[in-house]
């Protein structure tokens, strides 16, 4: 069924009523007997919120009856292969859904996929969003699957869809997408809304940067509710909890210039009700602004505050209430009159301010009216002038859904070659014609740079060409493979990298085009050229700061971007050169960047440039390539951390210490794990001006540490004729405590003069048999010397590293082959991975010329594991 209708019109409930159709087939001879998770229901819908708001009503709901909910979203990451199999209803956004089942994939779907007996869409006119590719590739790969001959006897193969969305016009292309039936296609009107709702769009003339716009909009909102609220309550949403407390400081300075004819109060008793509700107020800003009937809601007052301030609402003491976009979604506090000040949010993943989701201004739209207080509703909608025209479009329902897959169909077609679910040109095509980009390319050809008149047949090729197109782009680029006909399709590891990374293919390119001698300086220049994050802008008045940055007068950052004769810039000109100096400045450890916008920007290159290293290293270590893996380890790892190696600020990466503690413990001499272990917690808290017991608190810290182990190398006799044996032995030197923290480390050997990894494996250095031994078989050419490093690298902290060598020489005379030392090693420590579900055999290689084993001793158990996410 595919169901439009106007938000606030109690849709959830179709939603319920299919959820216990699906449950009623456990029902025998008049009992419930369940079996978890043997019939599934995913619901997805297109934000975290409202995800979370449908767990908690859920979980009450279908609890009793021993059903069982899962959450998927990036806010949960407490699930695993067990929780998934064993729940009833998963609820999920598009992205976390794709990226989750893009990990786990064995034979071409994943194990709990045949499960799937009804996909519940949530405001499926998300498709008409960028997002929205991510949720028809979704749906794309279900239907795929359904139709495999194998999953026949399973609930997939007769899966149901229901789709419900807003008022939109072409509700009949998305029931064709979901083969939905002509009696299953619902349309209700603004007849089934239980509140007449009047609309109105206001644009406003755009500011230096996003931010200015946001503030100068505060100074409408007052003259809005003057004369479109009347007295009645309103609801005033922000982008920003800071948003939302100046625009209720704005509102009630604005009404206190009215003295006793303040229009938020109307008598006596409403205002010493007030007084009296600020009393019990606990955070002083809200305190004075009660008074005046203006309050403010979010995420950051505490739940004595939150229920004080709603049930006042709720009341109708406090008229106006300045609010965060989540309110849209979860607790009902409805209102006369809704003002959506700025149609802009700013997106933390991608560090930037960008339009709400379509689905999002409804849910806030659905907060005007309120039955049985009022027969009428009241939206105001403040934007830019240039995006009027879209809102307009959006509220009167008249904005036709159109596909976004298009423009990142090569990510998405890679990810079902990947899985399996596309083995050859045929299955591609099948793929595409199951997209509601086949559907919508037929009715509106122009909209995707096809020519309008074509015939259907033309049309049919067209998606042919595209489709064949993208596949010989990507075997091109050797992502995937081919056979010689071009019709059979396997992955190769470059495309496994990308989609299990969640890589553009540009982004792709740049990491296989790195120089095979990669050095820090180049994986940082291939983050800095990313797709991920092409969308940062060089904005005039950042130019200043950022030149000051790259001049370096002071010398704190490592690298720098150079003009003529090696000298550096003076000017930065380019988006890829700020995003260079912002990378280097960050990684200092105390940014000189206070800028707001900047240090948005900055957040969001460490965030998906440690995502790129990640795949960098994995990528290096797939090609051998030793110092490509060892530099993009040590990058992710302190893209992560926001710290190099070398910073004198280390202590930062333990829970409690930020910037002011770190400095006062490197002023007394502590800029070490180590150190901190000897220093003294009463020194401590008399240095950082805090009290007993805050130096015990700084202390425990290091307990969050993996346990402590010692590597050596040392060279072995071999009998084996031309070759030499070297040993790698780990030993554990603390017990691991019992904590459900997991930590990870990479053992890479490799030899430095011709840029070759010889070993590499994966420890859970808390678990491993300790001692642990890898041995290598190596040969050595003559008069040729060569450099054996072993280098121990944690995954997650940077300053615990270990790096060990051994310098050869193979002479003429093998009586003289002894001229072999150990030394300590100089080089730099590296590193970052991510947690590891599967098991895996150890990597290792064996060309003619040298051979590499993994000796263990009997004690050895699966812990020890090779890097897979």
């Amino acid at each position: 069924m595919v169901i439009s209708a106007p938000t606030g019109s109690g849709k959830t409930v179709l939603f319920e009523l299919c959820i216990l159709r699906l449950l009623s087939r456990f029902i025998s001879e008049g009992r419930f007997v369940h079996v978890k998770g043997m019939l599934k229901t995913i619901y997805i819908a297109p934000s975290k919120a409202l995800v979370q708001e449908k767990l908690r009503d859920w979980t009450q709901k279908f609890g009793s009856l021993g059903i069982n909910c899962l959450e998927l979203t990036g806010d949960n990451e407490f699930y695993n292969t067990r929780t998934i199999q064993e729940a009833d209803i998963i609820l999920t956004t598009p992205e976390k859904f794709d990226s989750v089942t893009r990990y786990r994939i064995k034979d071409g779907g994943l194990s709990f996929f045949s499960d799937i007996g009804l996909l519940l869409i949530d405001e499926v006119h998300l498709l008409n969003d960028p997002r929205g590719a991510a949720l028809e590739a979704i749906v794309s790969r279900i239907k795929m699957l359904a139709h495999n001959p194998e999953m026949k006897s399973s609930p997939l193969s007769c899966v149901r869809f229901l789709a419900v969305s807003a008022t939109i016009p072409n509700i009949e292309d998305l029931a064709e997408w979901l083969n939905v039936p002509v009696q299953g296609i619902k349309r209700f009107g603004e007849e089934m809304r239980p509140v007449k709702l009047t609309t109105k769009v206001f644009g406003y003339a755009p500011a230096k940067n996003d931010f200015l716009f946001e503030k100068r909009l505060q100074n409408y909102i007052f003259d809005i509710l003057m004369h479109y609220s009347r007295g009645k309550s309103a609801l005033v949403f922000c982008s920003t909890r800071k948003g939302a407390q100046e625009a209720a400081l704005k509102l009630s300075q604005t009404a206190m210039t009215f003295g006793y004819s303040n229009p938020f109060i109307k008598d006596k008793e409403q205002q010493e009700r007030l007084r009296e509700a600020s009393l019990s107020c606990s955070d002083k800003q809200l305190q004075s602004y009660i008074l005046y009937g203006v309050g403010y809601h979010n995420g950051g007052l505490c739940l004595k505050d939150r229920s004080l301030i709603e049930g006042l609402f709720l009341k109708g003491d406090i008229k106006i209430l300045c609010t965060t976009n989540t309110l849209a979604h979860g607790i009902n506090l409805p209102a006369h009159t809704v003002v959506i000040k700025s149609t802009q949010h700013f997106n933390k993943e991608k560090g930037l301010y960008m339009e709400y989701d379509r689905s999002m201004i409804q849910q806030m739209c659905g907060r005007a009216g309120r039955p049985p207080f009022d027969d009428t509703g009241m939206v105001i909608i403040m934007t830019r002038r240039e995006t009027v025209h879209l809102y307009e479009n959006l509220l009167s329902g008249c904005e036709m859904v159109e596909s976004q897959l298009l423009s990142c169909v090569t990510e998405h077609l890679t990810a079902e070659i990947v899985q399996l679910t596309v083995s050859d040109i045929a299955r591609a095509i099948e793929w595409m014609k199951c997209s509601y980009l086949y559907v919508r390319i037929k009715k509106n050809p122009e909209h995707y740079a096809v020519k309008k008149g074509i015939s259907r047949d033309r049309i049919e090729k067209q998606m042919q060409e595209i489709t064949v197109q993208k596949v010989n782009e990507l075997s091109h680029h050797q992502m995937i493979w081919t056979d010689k006909d071009g019709f059979l399709l396997k992955p190769l590891e470059p495309g496994r990298l990308m989609t299990r990374y969640y890589l553009k293919f540009n982004t792709m390119k740049h990491v296989m085009q790195t120089p095979e001698n990669c050095s820090l300086e180049d994986a940082l220049n291939v983050i800095c050229h990313a797709e991920e994050i092409a969308w940062i802008q060089l904005r005039r008045n950042e130019k200043k700061l950022l030149n000051d940055i790259n001049i370096d007068k002071d010398c704190r950052i490592r690298f720098h971007i150079n003009g003529d004769k090696q000298k550096r810039k003076k000017r930065i000109q380019t988006r890829e050169e700020k995003i260079f100096v912002l990378a280097n400045d960050c990684l200092t450890g105390d940014p000189s960047v206070h800028d707001l916008s900047l240090t948005q920007d900055m957040n969001s290159i460490s965030s998906n440039g440690c995502r790129i290293a990640k795949c960098m290293k994995e990528y290096f270590i797939f090609k051998r390539n030793y110092k490509g893996a060892i530099n993009s380890t040590l990058l992710a790892k302190s893209l992560y951390q926001k710290l190099w190696d070398d910073s004198p600020y280390l202590l930062k990466q333990l829970p409690g210490i930020g910037m002011v503690t770190a400095k006062a413990l490197h002023s007394m001499g502590i800029k070490s794990f180590d150190t901190l272990a000897e220093a003294d917690p009463r020194r401590i808290e008399i240095l950082t001006g805090r009290k007993f017991p805050f130096g015990n608190h700084i202390k425990d810290s290091l307990l969050s540490l993996p346990p402590k182990v010692n590597m050596s190398i040392e060279e072995n006799e071999c009998h084996r004729r031309g070759m030499s044996k070297f040993v790698v032995t780990l030993t554990r030197l603390s017990q691991p405590l019992q904590s459900s923290k997991r930590h990870y480390a990479d053992m890479i050997v490799g030899t430095e003069e011709d840029n070759l990894i010889h070993f590499h494996e994966k420890i859970r250095v808390d678990e491993f048999s300790s001692p642990y031994s890898a041995t290598i078989l190596l040969s050595i050419p003559q008069q040729k010397k060569l450099t054996l490093k072993a280098n121990l690298i944690f995954e997650e902290y940077i300053g615990l590293d270990f790096h060990q060598k051994l310098l050869l020489m193979k002479e003429s005379n093998p009586e003289t082959n002894k001229n072999r030392c150990k030394q300590p090693s100089l080089f730099p420590p590296p590193g970052d991975v991510c947690v590891i579900e599967d098991e895996s055999e150890t990597t290792s290689y064996g060309p003619a010329e040298m051979l590499c084993n993994l000796t263990k001793s009997k004690t050895i158990n699966n812990s020890i594991r090779r890097a897979w996410f």
